[in-house]
């Protein structure tokens, strides 16, 4: 996915007022401000209760269900190959944010409000998890080239400790 298909997907959520949140590798290139490598899809935090708005949003502009391992997440595809996750939160009655069963080891993972911040793709301003929130999503199972690459700038732009398995 491009920067302008980010930007896209995020304007139409926008136009149905489903707010959602970047993660992920577009998450990290948003938190240094420009993009640092290719990605095959763009990973989204939204609210449970939002979920099937999103669907039926994104379906209405070549999207379909691709995978559904729902209440964790929802992956979504087109037929030009982009894909878009969709990390579902429920709001408990403290309002805080739980992503169920997201963990590697399967326990819920938990989203503070004040780790939701301002990133940039193509130059436009996005909401997106902090650099502790990216480091904690990636730890727990082994990395991968991108992830080693995409941490490693995170460590160097914001001075985060890495997990055991990226250094």
């Amino acid at each position: 996915m491009e920067a302008t298909d980010v930007l896209d997907v995020l304007a139409v959520l926008a136009e149905d007022d489903l707010p959602v949140v970047i993660e992920g590798g577009w998450g990290i290139d948003a938190l240094l401000g420009a993009q640092h490598r290719t990605h095959d899809d763009l990973d989204l935090v939204i609210a449970a209760d939002k979920l099937d708005t999103a669907l039926e949003t994104l379906s209405g502009v070549g999207f379909e269900v691709a995978i559904d391992l729902r209440p964790r997440r929802v992956m979504v595809a087109d037929r030009s190959g982009r894909r878009v996750d969709l990390y579902v939160v429920r709001i408990d009655e403290n309002g805080e944010l739980w992503q169920d069963g997201g963990a590697p080891d399967g326990t819920d993972i938990h989203y503070a409000e004040a780790q939701f911040i301002t990133g940039w793709v193509g130059g436009q301003a996005v909401r997106c998890i902090d650099a502790q929130m990216q480091v904690a999503r990636h730890a727990g199972y082994e990395p991968v080239v991108k992830d080693r690459h995409d941490l490693e700038l995170l460590q160097k732009q914001f001075g985060v400790s890495l997990p055991v398995g990226y250094w």
